[in-house]
């Protein structure tokens, strides 16, 4: 095998060998996920795309600024700070009432959502209530929790915990109907308690439903907490963005943005690993 063909097969530019002797692909889950390469030509094409507008002047860096003047505030704003705050302060901030929020959410959420999945008296209970509050938008809690707890990180954390805990209890309670019968008849027939069946059947089988509802909740979590800086905060990505947009300053709010997505990104990347290596079998069986 020559270099090039190597080189050509690794980027996906031409079918490996394996490829070839396959019979199915449409759908091959390993297939798709090795696109490594097609994920940084599409950064690349954006930048470059970005990066020709500016310069062939295609729009006004009012409404769009060059990647030149991004860089430069992130530079300013990493060694000066930002309104009495630093650039890392802000984005701490930010991270910080996400994982409150959302760990209170799966804290409570996924026992809540196990316990309506097995017994039909918890489910009859609270499925009214969870199925009125999940099609509410989390930012429509706004004005009550601010009236109720201020415009202090409370108040920012209960609106990330109403964002995360509905999704997180059907999550979990689509986890527990998930589980096959028969793997549960045949812990019973060897002899395994109600306890062992839970931690040992229903918890691991759960666990892909669970993982994907978590998943879901961080993103709404991230999208919420930046809204809520934009309405009422003193730091925060958010507040960034919602100060520099007073006073026209795109490249600040451009810079918030790609801040925004970046760190939403890496988010779900640490997600989608440490799912892989807690739940090896998903897919599999």
């Amino acid at each position: 095998m020559t270099f090039l063909q190597s080189l050509l097969e690794r980027t996906g530019l031409i079918a490996s060998g394996m490829e070839k002797r396959k019979t199915v692909t449409f759908g091959d889950t390993a297939s798709v996920a090795d696109g490594r390469f097609w994920s940084v030509l599409s950064v690349f094409t954006l930048a470059l795309a970005w990066y020709l507008g500016s310069a062939l002047e295609l729009v006004n860096p009012i409404f769009w600024p060059a990647p030149s003047a991004v860089w430069d505030q992130f530079v300013s704003i990493s060694g000066e700070g930002y309104r009495n705050f630093s650039l890392w302060e802000h984005i701490w901030a930010s991270l910080y009432r996400i994982l409150v929020g959302f760990g209170l959410g799966c804290l409570i959420g996924i026992p809540l959502g196990f316990a309506m999945g097995l017994s039909k008296i918890m489910r009859g209970w609270f499925d009214p209530i969870v199925e009125f509050f999940r099609p509410i938008p989390p930012l429509a809690f706004i004005p009550l929790v601010i009236i109720w707890s201020g415009i202090g990180e409370r108040s920012k954390i209960l609106l990330l915990f109403f964002a995360a805990l509905w999704i997180m209890v059907i999550a979990a309670r689509a986890g527990v109907g998930s589980v096959k019968l028969s793997k549960i008849h045949a812990a019973y027939s060897l002899g395994a308690s109600k306890r062992q069946i839970l931690m040992k059947v229903i918890l691991p089988n759960s666990l892909p439903e669970i993982f994907t509802g978590m998943r879901v909740a961080m993103g709404v979590c991230w999208g919420t907490v930046v809204a809520a800086e934009l309405v009422a905060a003193e730091s925060g990505v958010g507040f960034m963005i919602m100060v520099a947009s007073k006073f026209l300053s795109t490249d600040i709010v451009v810079l918030g943005v790609i801040i925004v997505g970046a760190i939403g990104y890496g988010i779900d990347i640490l997600m989608r690993k440490l799912e892989a290596k807690l739940i090896p079998w998903k897919g599999k069986a």
